[in-house]
């Protein structure tokens, strides 16, 4: 009540369990988590639509050189890190795909060339149903195309990197970063340099990973998230009161 004066104290019982802290403490860290999912979707010259972005079959040069910014190719089968989803046992979203342990996290990637492509399937519905259910995707441009959300229909995607290609001459690639987000969610860092334009390296490979990754939690904020998040929160609240007081009353023989 020294805290707030409307909290009534007249159902307040002591926690007698010894492990109680622990049990608190998972439940207020439920929301972290170190397994991340990316969708990345390679973008070519005049491609406008949804149906061509997943179309795509082949990769550039350039695409496969900015694959190696954000990861490790790792062959699928029998994969024993964070997976993603993806099926590590009869290779039936691909035979490999781009993986990166970042700061004790693991990162998964969801590249749009590398899962199954299926003829005569306008939709690609196999390549869509891993990305289209990401919430932060990347996308790559070889040259200048506009991108826009709406070009792919997703209820889950709330937040792009568009990464562009960049002359870089004999030092290597540059790349242009921009960002675009729905309109509730949040700004997340780190905010871009002016210009925001990198050079292939460890410091773009940190910055990238780490805007992906906040962006991942400033999404968590969106009305949509935060309102599955509010009802999750409330039913592991109400376990964690319902264990804590039966392990209480086991401890005074009740």
């Amino acid at each position: 009540q020294l805290v707030c004066e409307d909290v009534n104290v007249d159902r307040f019982y002591p926690v007698l369990y010894p492990k109680a802290s622990r049990l608190i403490l998972a439940f207020d860290e439920h929301v972290l988590s170190n397994h991340f999912k990316f969708g990345v979707i390679y973008q070519k010259l005049g491609q406008t639509s949804e149906e061509e972005l997943f179309g795509t079959t082949e990769e550039s040069p350039a695409f496969a050189e900015f694959l190696d910014v954000l990861g490790q190719r790792v062959q699928l089968r029998d994969f024993k890190g964070f997976r993603g989803g993806l099926d590590v046992t009869h290779g039936q979203t691909g035979s490999e795909s781009v993986y990166c342990h970042f700061r004790d996290k693991e990162i998964m990637f969801h590249v749009s060339t590398k899962l199954p492509y299926t003829e005569g399937d306008a939709q690609q519905l196999q390549r869509k149903r891993h990305i289209g259910n990401d919430i932060v995707a990347v996308v790559f441009q070889d040259e200048n195309t506009p991108f826009v959300p709406d070009m792919i229909a997703s209820n889950f995607l709330h937040a792009f990197v568009v990464v562009q290609l960049e002359p870089g001459g004999p030092q290597g690639p540059l790349y242009k970063v921009s960002v675009t987000a729905r309109d509730d969610v949040p700004f997340f860092g780190p905010p871009l340099p002016d210009p925001a334009i990198f050079r292939k390296g460890p410091e773009f490979q940190e910055f990238l990973l780490t805007k992906l990754i906040n962006a991942e939690y400033a999404c968590y904020k969106a009305e949509k998230f935060a309102k599955l998040e509010e009802r999750t929160r409330a039913a592991l609240l109400e376990t964690l009161h319902e264990e804590l007081q039966g392990r209480s009353q086991a401890m005074v023989g009740l």
